[in-house]
């Protein structure tokens, strides 16, 4: 009796859907084709048990399994429940009425219980897209995916339970969750405060310009200045993560298997903090079957660097493309995969192996050439790409000391959104470009129109400091979100000057 059953394979943050068949007729052997992994191979073993387990006998015929289409690769335990499923539908013990119906994908333990799966979000948009009417796959997988509206989910703790709902004998709810009250229950709350911070108004303000236009940014100063701190609490000034961007950035931690059994939805841009030992593989992704790296963890939200020096120049190299693509292609011998990377970079660093150079008290006992050498670590093209760039100094006990409440995050925040506002009405039908830091040369020519003296002031900067068209660039950009904060329509002499002094690696003889 031939059968079919449905599942899905996993490409990127999409997937797309694999037919089982399953042919039982005279004979002993077992067949496994449709290019399958190691991993799969061996679910036969994993599959026997469990269904001696649930009463069940595998059948004593010849069994053949073909994975359809032949030519995408299937990789991992997650297909033992619908290989399973096929297997004793075609051997008649359960019926098989409505098996074209679901999608049906999980991990087998040899006791029948089932394990959660990667990927569930991508499955479930797939399976809604397919026209199929549900998905049936692990429990702790269920809330995840139930975020798809108009598709039944339905999360089971083993495979007797599946059994049963396909016999009829057991009927189970499917898993709701109100997606838009789940978006909106948390993604105001935050444990940490710009309020905590004392002093540095400077910085605070290089970190507001950052948050409204979307900009990279990289601190300089001492051991204990705030540098971490300061970093830590930029995604509460960010503003909140559209229904749109919690769903895309839920889809890419589904695929690398980062998300809680608790959690269904992502409703706060991601932070991430990778230590300064990563490889190249692991920043931008990678693999066999290439996953997600940090970058793409990342993507909509912050990817924070500290100690950015003693990174691998190899790594460090290896951003250069997705900090201006906003995305990253992995290619390997078996498959090419694009995952998006528009990320917001926050890096800080030491400006010397001693980390006192330029310290108001304290001397700096590095030799002649170290600042450079240390400084060269990091190169031209890859700071060119980083827009704001300053340097921070330790708090005075006076600040530190004092006991006026500081801004809060949420009056920083709500500048940053009534700006972010603007460059959404700004760039509204132009896909791909949401914030000032994503615009192109020729939006930026459009939209950014300086009068004499501003030029005048850019010229004289440009000339002194050596800059290149791409840094260039980034200060216009940098100039109009300033002047989007200030609320003015054009950029003025004032605004460029602002956003010049944001440029403080490129001031000559800083480092000696």
């Amino acid at each position: 009796m031939l059968v079919k059953t449905y599942g899905a394979s996993v490409q990127g943050i999409h997937a797309a859907t694999i037919t089982i068949e399953v042919n039982v007729t005279q004979g002993i052997r077992f067949m496994l084709v449709g290019l399958p992994d190691n991993a799969i191979k061996e679910s036969h073993e994993r599959i026997v048990s469990a269904m001696e387990f649930c009463g069940m006998k595998f059948p004593h015929y010849q069994v053949i399994v073909n994975m359809a289409p032949a030519d995408i690769r299937k990789e991992g335990a997650a297909y033992d429940l619908p290989l399973a499923i096929g297997i004793m539908a075609a051997a008649g013990d359960i019926l098989a009425d409505d098996l074209d119906q679901y999608v049906i994908m999980g991990e087998l333990s040899l006791d029948g219980t089932l394990q959660p799966i990667r990927g569930a979000l991508p499955i479930a948009i797939n399976a809604r897209e397919e026209g199929f009417k549900g998905l049936i796959l692990p429990e702790e997988n269920a809330k995840e995916a139930a975020v798809v509206n108009n598709l039944n989910v339905y999360g089971v703790k083993n495979l007797k339970s599946v059994i049963d709902f396909l016999n009829k004998k057991e009927d189970f709810s499917p898993t709701f969750v109100d997606t838009r009250a789940e978006f909106f229950k948390n993604s105001n709350h935050f444990d940490i405060d710009f309020s905590d911070v004392r002093g540095q108004e400077n910085v605070k303000r290089a970190f507001e310009v950052a948050a409204a236009g979307g900009h990279n940014i990289i601190l300089v100063g001492p051991p204990g200045a705030g540098k971490s701190m300061l970093a830590k609490r930029i995604p509460t000034i960010l503003p909140p993560l559209t229904l749109y961007e919690a769903l895309e950035t839920t889809m890419i931690h589904s695929v690398a298997g980062k998300i809680g059994k608790e959690t269904s939805l992502m409703t706060q841009r991601p932070y991430r903090n990778p230590h300064h030992t990563i490889s190249d593989a692991a920043l931008c992704g990678g693999g066999g079957y290439p996953q997600p790296g940090e970058i793409s963890l990342a993507h909509n939200g912050v990817l924070f660097l500290d100690e950015l020096p003693e990174f691998k120049r190899t790594v460090l190299e290896v951003m250069r493309q997705p900090l201006e693509d906003r995305k990253i292609t992995i290619s390997r011998a078996r498959s090419t995969v694009e995952y998006p990377a528009s990320f917001m970079l926050v890096a800080a660093m030491n400006p010397c192996p001693c980390g006192y150079y330029n310290h108001p008290s304290r001397e700096c006992v590095c030799g002649p050439g170290v600042v450079q050498k240390y400084m060269n670590r990091i190169s031209g093209p890859l700071l060119d790409r980083i827009d704001i760039q300053i340097e921070i100094v330790p708090v005075p006990f006076e600040k530190l000391s004092e006991c006026e409440p500081a801004e809060t995050s949420e009056q920083i925040r709500a500048r940053v959104i009534e700006a972010r506002n603007i460059q959404l009405e700004r760039f509204k039908g132009i896909k791909g470009v949401h914030c000032n830091a994503q615009m192109t040369t020729r939006l930026l020519h459009e939209h950014v129109k300086l009068n004499e003296e501003a030029s005048t002031r850019l010229k004289s900067a440009m000339l002194k400091l050596n800059l290149s068209a791409r840094a260039y660039d980034r200060i216009l950009k940098v100039a109009r979100t300033i002047a989007d904060l200030d609320h003015s329509e054009n950029v003025e002499t004032r605004h460029i000057s602002e956003a010049i002094n944001y440029r403080n690696l490129d001031r000559d003889g800083w480092a000696g």
